[in-house]
């Protein structure tokens, strides 16, 4: 059997053999999996649409890429006996690794600089991995071996995951955004992966997902839910079948890192949510959930979203104990290979897959293919170890930068608590937030803000008194004014900002792209807008330098749109994603009209 050119410690074992990565995890080769590893094979196959992945990888002589000057990614043929100036210099560099990874580093032991697999024998290698262990150490960081391959004359490559809590966190988070059509089995593979228990072919597992009565009637996710899977530092698993007292609190104490999911809704009534959810929560990757026989239009219209939102995600193929997943395989690698796409698909049969396309999935376009049943359990190891190492892909650098700028927290969701009052959840893009802070809050009818102080704060369905950029969370507020009516798209700002900056505004100014109209967009086209959180009709007030012609799929023009309803806060650099029944656009912020200016200084 060829083997696939991502497989970059060397070619997969031949047939009826085990690798010792499937040996050391008791995945002992019975044949089950025949049909999926000969299908692989397609999906593997180099060709002309990813000549461009294949070039500088040479497996089959032992190469890896050359050591990325940025990332995660670290190459160290040896570390025997380093001077004390040496180590200080290598704990040092894991530093900025680690950085660079959110608090997650990949080294590669026995690997020059070059991507050369020299290998190590037992007793070098040993000592290189007790000094990995001191360096470690020495951060307050942990490290666990992820895979190791044999080489000739008894030398070996080890792949080590070192993983740093932030000092000013429990655990390292990823927010997974799950989409698909209806009845694709979203809800089941959640209720499986966070309950510890299959499904019994009849919906059990995802009663636990919903929210509402009818979701339950219908078996139809209608609104957003949230749920968590953690790991420990080996990487075993903590969910609530940890034992039969666990909360999400303890999920979130017990666990080093924690993967939040978003199950949204798959019925097209439904869209507008998702959409929503999509912009405002800013997931770090997707999973597209398809059941196992075609791929349904609602399904080609989610991945269209995610792709022009620019979110890497993963296909989970279930129900694969109902039918064979082949004929849906097919039709993924020609969707994703399409000129629309230009994705790599890549079908995940073992761990040394899952960690190669972990690995390599944001520099080569590579989209990892799981195929699962919920109901035999087929296939959900290797997505679990998926989402173990699955990185959040935002560095620390840019993620302190974004804390040190002032605090803006999108509302996505409102509630009323009894004895609380309101409460609004969403996603903090920037600063830091804290118990008893003064906020502003709005854009109200009028475009002003209205001061509050908060409250209380709730993460992961726990309080906490600190909320940073990139996280999301529920407040409470303390008001000595009545608290005017809050709404989805509002926002939180620092209670110091003048009213030159916390104000609304109907008018703004965005560079577009049309990804899809039957035929032109013209002055007083009106579309659903989405930004953030906000989600709203506007109308397009002016298309700059199209004249009379408007603007049709694949071209841009910079456009002039109104808000209908409200006004909203909308700042310049913002994506803006618009939608109109198959009609699609994205694009940026460019100007904003605050309702302070006068509408005739507006172009």
């Amino acid at each position: 059997m060829d083997s696939s050119f991502f497989d970059l410690f060397g070619p997969s074992p031949p047939s009826g053999s085990s690798s010792d990565s499937d040996l050391r995890n008791g995945n002992d080769d019975d044949g089950s999996n025949e049909g999926i590893d000969s299908f692989g094979q397609l999906l593997h196959r180099p060709d002309s649409s990813n000549e461009l992945v294949q070039k500088g990888i040479d497996f089959n002589r032992g190469f890896l890429p050359p050591e990325p000057q940025l990332g995660n990614i670290e190459y160290k043929l040896k570390l025997i006996n380093p001077s004390k100036q040496r180590f200080e210099h290598l704990v040092t560099q894991m530093k900025w690794r680690l950085r660079e990874g959110n608090g997650e580093a990949i080294y590669e032991i026995g690997v020059s600089d070059s991507g050369h697999l020299h290998g190590l024998n037992d007793a070098d290698m040993t000592v290189s991995l007790q000094t990995l262990n001191q360096m470690a150490r020495k951060l307050d960081a942990s490290t666990s071996i992820l895979r190791r391959k044999s080489l000739a004359d008894h030398r070996s490559v080890v792949e080590v995951l070192v993983r740093k809590i932030p000092d000013d966190q429990h655990n390292i988070e990823v927010r997974v955004a799950v989409l698909g059509g209806a009845d694709a089995g979203k809800s089941t593979l959640l209720g499986v992966l966070t309950q510890g228990e299959f499904d019994n072919g009849r919906g059990l597992a995802r009663l636990n997902m919903f929210r509402h009565m009818h979701e339950i009637q219908t078996g139809r996710t209608s609104c957003i839910s949230h749920e968590t899977l953690g790991f420990d530092a080996e990487g075993s698993v903590i969910n609530y079948k940890y034992n039969e007292m666990m909360t999400a609190e303890e999920i979130s104490d017990r666990s080093t890192k924690l993967v939040t999911f978003m199950d949204l809704a798959g019925h097209r009534r439904y869209l507008k949510t998702t959409v929503q959810a999509l912009s405002g929560y800013c997931p770090h990757h997707a999973l597209i959930v398809i059941a196992a026989g075609n791929i349904s239009n609602m399904t080609r219209e989610h991945l269209a979203i995610i792709h022009a939102l620019d979110i890497s995600f993963s296909i989970i193929v279930t129900k694969i104990d109902l039918a064979p997943p082949e004929p849906i395989l097919f039709e993924l690698k020609n969707l994703l290979t399409s000129i629309g796409y230009r994705k790599v698909p890549y079908l995940i049969s073992n761990q040394d897959d899952v960690l190669n396309a972990n690995a390599h999935q944001s520099v080569e376009q590579i989209v990892p293919i799981f195929c699962v049943s919920n109901v035999t359990g087929a296939g959900l190891d290797l997505l679990i170890q998926y989402l173990y190492v699955l990185s959040p892909g935002i560095s620390n650098a840019e993620k302190e930068r974004l804390e040190q700028q002032p605090i803006e927290f999108q509302i996505d969701e409102i509630f009323r608590v009894s004895e609380v009052g309101t409460v609004a959840g969403g996603l903090l893009c920037k600063g830091v937030l804290t118990e008893n802070s003064q906020v502003k809050v709005g854009p109200l009818q009028d475009g002003s803000f209205f001061s509050v102080t908060v409250q209380t704060i709730h993460r992961n369905k726990a309080p906490c008194r600190v909320v940073r950029a990139g996280q999301s969370a529920s407040l409470s507020f303390n008001t000595v004014e009545p608290m005017p009516l809050l709404r989805s798209g509002m926002v939180i700002l620092p209670d110091y900002e003048t009213n030159d900056v916390a104000c609304g505004c109907f008018f703004f100014q965005a560079q577009v792209s049309v990804l899809f109209h039957a035929t032109r967009i013209f002055k007083g086209f009106q579309t659903t807008v989405h930004i953030g959180s906000i989600r709203q009709t506007a109308i397009i007030e002016g298309i700059m330098g199209a004249g009379d012609t408007g603007i049709g799929t694949n071209q841009s023009a910079s456009v002039l749109f109104r808000f209908v309803r409200h006004p909203e806060y909308v700042r310049p650099g913002m994506r803006i994603l618009f939608r109109e029944g198959t009609s699609k656009g994205i694009g940026k912020v460019t100007q904003v009209f605050p309702l302070k200016q006068p509408l005739n200084s507006i172009g």
